[in-house]
Parts: C-alpha cells; sequence; structure tokens
C-alpha cells in the first residue's frame, strides 16, 4: 500500500496564531457553538488509512467524467490528464497537496458578529437545512407545499433557537415559478429572518452574480461582505457516480471568484447512486468531494470550502431515500471521521427523520444520527432540525422541540471534564462531616446552570402534575412556541432604510408588512 500520509503545512499558514483548543465564550453555560466532539471514531485507524488510500486511487485511475472547460485545463495544468473517454484524473500529489493547504481558519460570519462560528478543530455547530419542497402546517397538521412566508417564519425560529446555529435554506418556495427570482427571495427571506449565518442554493450560474449583488449591497460594499461573507452557496458539484454536474461546477467557480464560501457536497445514495456497502458509499462520497476540492482551490487557493460529504442511503426494498436508520447514522458518522482525518472544516447531513410527525420514531431517528455525527466531530450539522419525512416537508414546530435535543447532544459532548475542582473532594468531604447532602452546598448552587442543560419544553414534572395541566406532548407544547415566534419575534437587523434600497433594487417578493407585528 502506497504512503497517504498528508504534509502538515497548513500548521504554519501565514502563521495563525493556534486557537484555544475548546473554549466557553458565554460564562456560565452549559452548552455553547462549537463544544468540541470527535471522540468517536467507527473507523479504526487502519480502516481509515484503507479508506483513504482507496479515494487517492479512484481520483487518479478512474476520475469524474464531465468535467467542465475551465476545471479541466486547471487540473491539467497542475499534472492532471483528461483522458479518451473524457475521464479527468486526479494525480494523487495535487490532492494530497490540496488537503494539506486548504484553509483550516474558517469562519462563518453572522451579519450579527455575536453569531459566528469557528469551524476549525472539531468544533460542532447544529443547523437546519433541507430545502424540502412540503411544510407540516402548523394548524391543521397537514402536508402542504412551502411558500416564500413560510422560509421567512422557518428562519425567525432558528433565529430564536439558541441551540440552532446556523440556519441553511430549508423550505422551497414553490410559490415562486421561476428559478432566479427564487433563489434571490430565498437568499433574501433566510437574510431578513435569521442573523445567524446562512447558507443557500443556486439554481442556474447566471444567478450568482445577482446574489453577489444582494450581498453586497446588504453589506454595505463588496469589500465588507469579502471580509466578512455572512452567506454560504452551497454547491452539489457531482451527479454521483464520479460524475460532475456542469452547471453546478459553473455555479461554484461562479461563487468562488464572488467572494462567497462554498459547501462542496456529494450526495450519492447507497444502493442507488453509490454502492450499497457503507465503506464503498463512503469512499465515493469522499472522493467526489475532495475533487471538488480540488478545482475550488485552483480557481482561488484562498477560497473558504467545506468538504462535505454526504452519502445518504436508500431503502433497498423500494429505492426511495431513508434517512433515520443506523446504516445513515453510522455512513455519516464515518464520512465525518474522515473529514478529522483530514482536519478539513467538514459538514455533515444528520436528522433525517424518516418520521412524518412529533412522536417516537422522529426522535428516536434524529438523536440517533446527529449525536454520531456530534460526537464523530463534525463541524456542521445540516438537516438537524425541523425535517421531516425523508426531507420532503418541514415541521416549524419540530424547531422547537429538536433545539431541546441538540442542546442536550451538545452538553454529552462537553464529557465528563475530570479536573480536581469539578472531583470537589473538600465538597464531598464537608457534606460527609455534616448535612449528608449537596441540595445546600454552594457548590452545586455554583454549579446548577453552568453544568446542567435544561429544557425549555420537556417535561420533567411528575405524572399527576402532567396530567391536571392537561397532559400535552411535546408537539403541543413546541406548536404553542412556534406560534408566539411567528407572532411575535421579528428580528430588526434590517432595518428600514436597507430594506428599501434592496426592494429598490431587486424584485423581492415578500411584503414588507409580513416582516412586522403590526402584519
Amino acid at each position: 500500500m502506497r504512503k497517504t500520509h498528508v504534509p502538515q503545512t497548513h500548521k504554519a499558514r501565514r502563521g495563525r496564531k493556534q486557537r484555544q483548543n475548546d473554549t466557553n465564550t458565554s460564562a456560565g453555560a452549559p452548552v455553547w457553538p462549537g463544544v468540541t466532539g470527535g471522540r468517536f471514531k467507527p473507523l479504526t485507524d487502519i480502516e481509515v488509512a484503507v479508506v483513504a488510500e482507496a479515494v487517492l486511487r479512484l481520483l487518479e485511475t478512474l476520475g469524474l467524467s464531465q468535467a467542465i472547460p475551465s476545471m479541466v485545463d486547471r487540473v491539467v495544468a497542475h499534472g492532471g490528464h483528461f483522458t479518451e473517454d473524457k475521464r479527468l484524473l486526479f494525480p494523487r500529489d495535487l490532492v494530497l497537496k490540496t488537503i494539506a493547504e486548504a484553509r483550516r481558519d474558517i469562519v462563518l460570519c453572522g451579519q450579527d458578529p455575536a453569531h459566528d462560528l469557528d469551524l476549525s478543530g472539531s468544533r460542532v455547530h447544529m443547523s437546519s437545512g433541507g430545502g424540502a419542497p412540503g411544510v407540516f402546517d402548523l394548524e391543521d397538521g397537514h402536508y402542504r407545499d412551502g411558500s416564500l412566508q413560510d422560509l421567512y417564519d422557518a428562519a425567525r425560529i432558528c433565529d430564536a433557537m439558541e441551540n440552532i446555529h446556523h440556519f441553511s435554506r430549508s423550505i422551497v418556495a414553490r410559490d415562486i415559478d421561476d428559478n432566479a427570482v427564487m433563489d434571490i427571495n430565498t437568499a433574501y427571506a433566510c437574510l431578513a429572518g435569521t442573523s445567524k449565518h446562512v447558507s443557500v442554493s443556486v439554481t442556474e450560474p447566471e444567478t450568482v452574480q445577482e446574489l453577489a449583488a444582494l450581498c453586497y449591497a446588504l453589506a454595505g460594499g463588496e469589500a465588507a461582505f469579502r471580509a466578512r461573507p455572512f452567506l454560504t452557496v452551497m454547491v452539489c458539484h457531482v451527479v454521483p457516480p464520479m460524475r460532475f454536474a456542469e452547471e453546478a461546477c459553473e455555479t461554484l467557480e461562479a461563487a468562488i471568484l464572488a467572494g462567497f464560501p462554498v459547501q462542496l457536497i456529494s450526495a450519492g445514495q447507497a444502493g442507488a447512486t453509490s454502492p450499497a456497502t457503507i465503506a464503498g458509499s463512503l469512499v465515493q462520497a469522499v472522493a467526489e468531494t475532495l475533487a471538488g476540492l480540488v478545482f475550488a482551490r485552483l480557481v482561488d487557493p484562498d477560497v473558504q470550502a467545506i468538504f462535505a460529504p454526504k452519502p445518504l442511503v436508500a431503502d433497498l426494498r423500494t429505492g426511495s431515500m431513508c434517512g433515520g436508520g443506523g446504516e445513515q447514522a453510522i455512513l455519516m458518522a464515518a464520512a465525518a471521521q474522515m473529514g478529522r482525518h483530514y482536519d478539513l472544516p467538514t459538514s455533515s447531513i444528520a436528522g433525517i427523520a424518516d418520521a412524518k410527525t412529533l412522536d417516537a420514531q422522529f426522535g428516536s431517528e434524529k438523536c440517533l444520527a446527529v449525536t454520531m455525527a456530534a460526537h464523530a466531530g463534525s463541524n456542521l450539522i445540516t438537516q438537524s432540525c425541523g425535517m421531516q419525512a425523508s426531507l420532503l416537508g418541514v415541521s416549524l414546530e419540530a424547531y422547537v422541540a429538536d433545539n431541546d435535543m441538540l442542546g442536550n447532544i451538545l452538553r454529552t459532548l462537553r464529557g465528563v471534564e475530570v479536573t480536581p475542582d469539578n472531583i470537589a473532594e473538600d465538597v464531598i468531604a464537608n457534606v460527609c462531616r455534616g448535612e449528608g447532602h449537596y441540595l445546600g452546598q454552594a457548590h452545586t448552587f455554583e454549579r446548577m446552570k453552568s453544568d446542567y442543560f435544561y429544557p425549555h419544553i420537556g417535561d420533567r414534572r411528575t405524572p399527576r402534575d402532567w396530567e391536571s395541566d392537561g397532559s400535552s406532548t411535546i408537539g403541543d407544547r413546541a406548536r404553542d412556541v412556534a406560534r408566539q415566534l411567528i407572532a411575535e419575534h421579528f428580528p430588526a437587523h434590517l432595518d428600514d432604510a436597507r430594506d428599501a434600497q434592496l426592494r429598490a433594487a431587486f424584485d423581492i417578493r415578500l411584503p414588507r408588512q409580513a416582516m412586522s407585528k403590526s402584519s
């Protein structure tokens, strides 16, 4: 087996100071954005090496088809080969150089700097996501087509949820027919609905420049946006197996040149567009994603690119996608582990519940997948909240319920934290020689908030108290909170003057009166 060691030249890149490994910047908080994961390793060291070697072999001997001309030119100029059957081969040395020199210092900026997300190391952040065509109606409990208003409402709810750190476009605005108009309005609704970092997709490469103009205007100029880009363009640059998506690659190139961070996504389905085996699907997804990273860095060596192998699983009895099984959970955790092996800013999908509503299936599927991806050290876990029906639907009340789940998962990432202060031998001795319990101890009072996450809507009352209060389910309570947020929570970071400028320059379809309590 050939050696696949990745050079560590990135450690000295530009002489940047090493960040502290895991700092709680919110004093006294039990959880925070960027709690460190990465302790769970579903692959052994030998298995990681085997996967990494197989990835290099596929890229240098099979390569990918349908590369766009600018990609072919760049890769061939750096030692690649374009074969007679029109497959672009990526030399091992180029791939390893790309991995070694890729940026590790990516910070996803919020419009409000308080929401900046540091993706270095194994810091874990939770995100929405999905691009679902349907919405689980908050009032009648049935699925219907999603709208621009639904997308804005989803962003507002996520803006209010402290354990949802990032908003990835979760709903397709099916009330807008024109793709370009939909893409601009999607970005607008997301950016107006939250001051957290936003990620969107772009349907056609020609739309990238208009999207950039929107972001430049919102930032106060192109230079201001390039200095603090608050929107990422997500690009599925491949159509598995091992084939580039030509328009998507053009979009990727345009987005990089416009100054956007980019998320490089491979999302084959095991048994359909990737091998049925977990290992085979993993290798293919990693190879496809690294091919995108090579191209991205050849377009701009300083690109903020997120490694996002997101291999999915199909139910082989029907061929339909299923996201709630153990296979999906372990596959995505393994993909996250490969991101940690390469030390690349990494995004994963986890939380694609197959369940159609907030029930036991919903909770078990989500918690299993998100927990495994988080403990494997994925930096940005998309679809971790709100998603139902195998990515076909979004539930606004599920964001509220999932916020509790995500807080508990983040708390598990902190681990046991064994220190003399935490062991508290003196407290144990004082209690044993005194009152015999810890309830009145200052140590207990000091730690009850900093060490414990308390759910907002999870019910910990006695059965009698719960029954006397109406025996509500978590879905009932989440629905009430979602309704209240939709009625009352209107982020004010986009003021009237700036909004008027955007509306004068772009075809904005979301009415301004729908963005305030007076509506």
